[in-house]
């Protein structure tokens, strides 16, 4: 690990960034690749890996996102918090907005509980937009805290941001499995289930680049921008990966996968950031 820290201290954090973002959308193809092996996925298993990605990214939410963003900020008392309440506000509404126009089909839902615009598209499609709508604050999470370290803001460190990606790619794992699996189940081929799977986190090495240029270019939206991504986060999880836990009978094991998941990312980013 200590290499690791080392090599990413050595290159430019916008490269580091999308480095992160790779190293999670690879993760996410391993899991897609599950399809390969696998005929079908035990439900309570899939749910308990979905509050195990829910853990994470309430975790990540406040140790690696808001809780830098607030020491960061100038001011004391409410002074001090209003970019980070601002970022997260803001953060959760791009998501919403997203969430009414981009069409999409929650894991565990019927077809006709797809969600954002009316469209003819196809059950696949919709899964995989699904996916991808939330693995895009994930990440801009990874990259905003990358451009913290760029800017050489000593709340942000290389530590924390390599921990905040070990701690997404673990949880895209599971994701990649939540694509993948039910694609195949509903008689989609094994490539083409895999391929699905893998492509809805594509977008998370973009939104990297993108979230460390953005914040590299304009310094003091840094608060803002770590509280943005924290927002967009915890939208996706209370909107989305909670809800797909609670359609069947698994509730009290997708609760402890929940919090194993939470555990899992504060000790990563304690320990590393």
């Amino acid at each position: 690990m200590d290499q690791i820290l080392t090599y990413f201290e050595s290159i430019n954090p916008v490269y580091g960034a999308l480095l992160a973002g790779l190293f999670t959308w690879i993760l996410t193809a391993f899991g897609a690749s599950s399809v390969f092996l696998f005929k079908g996925m035990n439900r309570a298993l899939l749910d308990g890996m979905l509050g195990f990605t829910g853990g994470v990214m309430v975790a990540a939410s406040f140790w690696s996102l808001l809780a830098p963003g607030i020491e960061m900020s100038p001011g004391e008392g409410f002074v001090k918090v209003i970019p980070a309440a601002v970022g997260f506000a803001l953060g959760a509404l791009f998501i919403f907005g997203l969430d009414k126009i981009l069409p999409h089909l929650h894991i565990n839902f019927k077809e006709t509980e797809k969600e954002g615009v009316k469209t003819p598209w196809r059950r696949t499609t919709l899964l995989v937009l699904a996916i991808t709508l939330h693995n895009i604050p994930e990440g801009l999470a990874v990259g905003v805290l990358f451009g913290g370290v760029a800017m050489g803001m000593p709340e942000a460190t290389i530590g924390g941001a390599v921990a905040l990606a070990i701690g997404i790619g673990i949880q895209n794992f599971p994701e990649g499995i939540a694509v993948a699996m039910p694609l195949r189940r509903h008689g989609v081929s094994r490539f083409k289930s895999f391929w699905y799977g893998q492509l809805s986190a594509i977008v998370e090495p973009i939104a990297a680049v993108v979230g460390a240029l953005a914040v590299t270019f304009f310094t003091p939206l840094l608060p803002y921008a770590l509280a943005f991504a924290a927002g967009a986060m915890i939208f996706v999880v209370v909107e989305e990966v909670i809800p797909e836990t609670q359609r069947d009978k698994y509730t009290d094991i997708a609760t402890l996968g929940f919090i194993g998941g939470f555990i899992v990312m504060m000790t990563l980013d304690v320990a590393l950031g």
